[in-house]
């Protein structure tokens, strides 16, 4: 076995791969199969090198500060001069050589600066900061150390030295060579600008849904799923027992006036968006730098929509139609969706590639579920920023709405049911919180790294509004008598899950907006590879991912006033169930034995 020359711990210098630069590492381990060592540059970076791609700190010398070569013209063969010159003019052929050993300065030092600058340009930016979020360090292999934006946008100091150490021309030819050195740097930054920020789309094995044969089956999957469960709620007895329900005929799902009803909303939606109301705020930062402006009256349309229905109801108009016709507009927003996604699609490949997603991998089924296009925009209508928060939530708190006046009207009451009651406050309350916090969306992994496709199409369009309204669309026909005392550990319940939900997001947004807020300066992070860091405190330290820990306990609240327990126990022992409520305390599950 073949000794090793470094050992851990011990500092050395490590070449840069893809120069011949060498960078002071430290040896973290080494592979005695591989014959590779682990390093760790100063920024944290951890690379595999070759042992003949590490010297030790002895083999480099410190470059004095002085030049220690003699310039061309004071050379042993141009030393003699015309007796008829000044003894401070270098003849013309010594002035020539100067000038071209300066303009050979030159041109290396620009080498020496690309060769720096290139490694940096290997793993994209950007966007991909969504890459850091919440997910595990990895080590890049024969990778480059990242640097921070001002490194990598000045030239070095060594580089600056190199180019000026063999000037010998008056002070007004130094300020013209200022000026050539001034556009090379501008011009060295504009390319690795250009370069920095191309998307490279990601490799097969990094595909997520498992590739492209699971999003295949998500695509198709998921509308059926979505009308089985519609299908099996509208049952008398919506068990498994039951599976499969009774399938209606296709043109039965169809109704050419159900399509143009949900064109109007989303239409007025539109309408809504384009309001020249609300603040406008930018984005976070594309991957070419730019950062695109989003106006933020989400919580207005909200209101203006509500100004609509409550105008309508009072106009007498029959809401009943959406529920007698639920079926009939799922399939309408389904279709509408996968029309969107082909639009969506077709329009990304005339698309900038700076303007691609982070997440598209160049395969068209792929691409076609996860977005291809970024942000895809007509003029400056941002279609995924709108389809997020819109149609499809506001939505939700309309068919709500809806299925409390079907509850009222098929069950003949005067007033809804508390279990009704329950599902809609909640709901509306997230929907609210969401249109009232629009601007956390912009941090969002929808928004800074998924493309837009039939994934959030889909996402947005039909499964909020379709599935999320599924507690309130059982409920009309599944009542269910909800006491006070489980109405009001449900309510705990949804207060403590709203908090944890809330607080969470909210320190994560105002983290990613700005990490540096004395507000969050007792929170501790972890620093990364990507120059940024990972919240390890705070909600953050509590669990991984509080926010999402928040949604389901929001989601069990949601759910618990469907349990129908006691509605079962009411009917199987009539009076002797009354008898048993009244002799034994309250609790959450009763059970009978």
């Amino acid at each position: 076995m073949p000794s090793r020359k470094f050992a851990d711990g011990e500092v050395v210098r490590g070449r840069w791969p893809g120069s011949s630069l060498y960078y002071e590492v430290e040896i973290l381990s080494h592979d005695s199969t591989s014959q590779l060592y682990t390093v760790k540059y100063k920024d944290g970076t951890e690379l595999e090198l070759k042992e003949n791609d590490i010297k030790p700190l002895t083999s480099f010398r410190q470059r004095k500060g002085g030049s220690t070569s003699s310039s061309p013209s004071r050379r042993r063969g141009s030393r003699s001069r015309s007796r008829s010159r000044s003894p401070g003019r270098p003849p013309k052929s010594a002035r020539r050589s100067a000038s071209a050993s300066h303009q050979a300065d030159i041109k290396e030092a620009r080498r020496e600066v690309e060769v720096k600058l290139t490694p940096l340009i290997l793993k994209p930016f950007g966007n991909s900061i969504s890459r850091y979020n919440g997910e595990p360090e990895h080590i890049e292999r024969n990778d480059a150390p990242h640097k921070n934006t001002q490194e990598k946008f000045s030239l070095s100091q060594e580089s600056s030295y190199i180019a000026t150490q063999y000037s010998l021309r008056p002070r007004r030819e130094e300020v013209k060579l200022k000026e050539i050195d001034s556009k090379e740097e501008k011009y060295v930054a504009k390319e690795l600008a250009v370069r920095t920020f191309e998307v490279t789309p990601i490799r097969a094995k990094d595909l997520e849904f498992g590739g492209v044969p699971g999003v295949f089956l998500i695509m198709f999957g998921l509308p059926v799923f979505l009308f089985l469960l519609l299908l099996m709620c509208k049952q008398k007895d919506p068990s498994l027992l039951n599976f499969p329900p009774p399938l209606p005929a296709l043109y039965e799902l169809w109704e050419t006036r159900v399509f143009g009803v949900y064109l109007l909303w989303f239409l007025i939606q539109v309408l809504f968006y384009l309001l020249p109301i609300g603040k406008v705020v930018e984005g976070t930062p594309l991957i070419d730098g730019r950062r695109l402006k989003y106006r933020l009256n989400g919580f207005y349309a909200f209101i203006l929509t509500s100004a609509v229905i409550g105008t309508s109801l009072f106009q007498g108009v029959e809401f009943h139609y959406v529920y007698s016709h639920f079926l009939q507009f799922a399939l309408a927003a389904t279709v509408f969706c996968v029309v969107l996604s082909v639009y969506l699609y077709m329009r990304s490949l005339k698309a900038p590639r700076n303007d691609l997603s982070p997440a598209s991998s160049g395969n068209a089924v792929y691409d076609f579920f996860i977005g291809r296009e970024l942000n895809p925009r007509i003029g400056t209508f941002d279609l995924k920023y709108f389809c997020e928060l819109r149609p499809g939530l506001i939505g939700w708190v309309v068919i709500n709405l809806v299925m409390l006046l079907a509850e009222m009207k098929i069950q003949d009451r005067a007033v809804p049911s508390l279990a009704m009651i329950l599902v809609n406050s909640f709901q509306l309350l997230y929907v609210v919180d969401a249109l009232w916090n629009e601007e956390a969306l912009l941090t969002t992994m929808d928004i800074i790294h998924d493309g837009f496709g039939f994934m959030l199409a889909f996402g947005d369009l039909v499964w909020v509004p379709f599935i999320y309204s599924f507690q309130a669309f059982y409920l009309v026909s599944h009542p269910n008598e909800v006491s006070w005392p489980m109405a009001s550990l449900i309510i705990v319940l949804k207060l403590c899950g709203y908090v944890i939900f809330r607080g969470a997001n909210s320190q994560k947004n105002a983290f990613r907006k700005n990490p540096s807020d004395p507000k969050l300066a007792h929170l501790k992070t972890i620093h990364t590879s990507t120059g940024k860091n990972l919240l390890v405190s705070g909600w953050w330290g509590f669990v991984r991912h509080p926010n999402y820990l928040g949604d389901l306990i929001m989601a069990l609240a949601w759910s618990l006033p469907c349990a129908r327990d006691e509605y079962h126990c009411k009917k199987k022992y009539g009076v002797a169930w009354e008898k048993y409520c009244q002799r034994v305390p309250y609790r959450i599950f009763p059970y009978i034995y």
